[in-house]
């Protein structure tokens, strides 16, 4: 497993990997259990997505998409 991409937040991690999934690409979404100590831990890097070594290249692709809004 690669990390491909820190989301703001677990919601957009989610949106990202239901966006993977739907390419038949699994997403694995870490840090989903951190929210509850946003308080108490900085707010960085805590909503990760990763994915298996060998998608790596075609989901950064598709979240490169998913930032310019071209999957539209």
């Amino acid at each position: 497993m690669v990390k491909i991409y820190s989301a703001r937040d677990i919601t957009e991690a989610q949106i990202i990997k239901g966006m993977l999934e739907a390419h038949n690409i699994e997403a694995y979404v870490g840090g989903q259990y951190l929210q509850g100590g946003v308080g108490d831990l900085a707010v960085m890097d805590f909503a990760t997505i990763s994915v298996a070594d060998e998608n790596a290249d075609a989901a950064r692709e598709l979240v490169g998409k998913y930032e310019r809004d071209e999957l539209g």
